[in-house]
């Protein structure tokens, strides 16, 4: 007995969205590797803003996908999702797109998380050598932005 399985035309319309949105989600990844290298950070919080609504997006078609094979009690997996697609050679293009997209995304979000790990490293070393120098005395300076020398103890004369 053949085991059932999901709606071709829905997985097909499932697919196109997601394809179409997997690019878009890597196009704005390689944005953002930009903004990195440039150094534009506050370009950054805007950009994450659109990466999280186009996650969340992509997150609902594959769970979409998922409750779609689960309803009919078939595993979902490349061979299972091809059999659903045979005859629709569409679709199983979208399919093979978005298997690419997606391992394309996962590789430049991968790298990006990287360029923003260096980023923190460099700022905290800065950090560092800025609060070490704040912490030595004499590294003050006066209004006119002359260093003062930190003098301990008492002044001359002073009982």
């Amino acid at each position: 007995m053949k085991s059932r399985l999901p709606d071709r035309q829905f997985l097909s319309r499932l697919l196109q969205e997601e394809s179409v949105l997997l690019d878009d989600f890597v196009s704005l990844l390689r944005q953002e590797e930009t903004l990195l290298l440039d150094g534009q950070t506050d370009a950054l919080l805007e950009m994450a803003e659109r990466k999280t609504a186009m996650y969340r997006r992509l997150q609902f078609l594959s769970d979409e996908r998922t409750r779609a094979f689960s309803g009919v009690h078939a595993k979902l997996d490349d061979e299972t999702m091809r059999l659903a697609l045979q005859g629709a050679p569409d679709a199983i293009r979208q399919w093979d797109r978005v298997i690419a997209a997606a391992g394309e995304a996962a590789r430049q979000n991968e790298s990006n998380g990287r360029l923003i790990t260096e980023r923190m490293q460099g700022n905290q070393q800065a950090l560092t050598v800025l609060m070490a120098a704040a912490a030595q005395p004499g590294a003050t300076y006066g209004p006119d932005g002359q260093s003062r020398p930190y003098l301990s103890g008492r002044r001359f004369g002073s009982v």
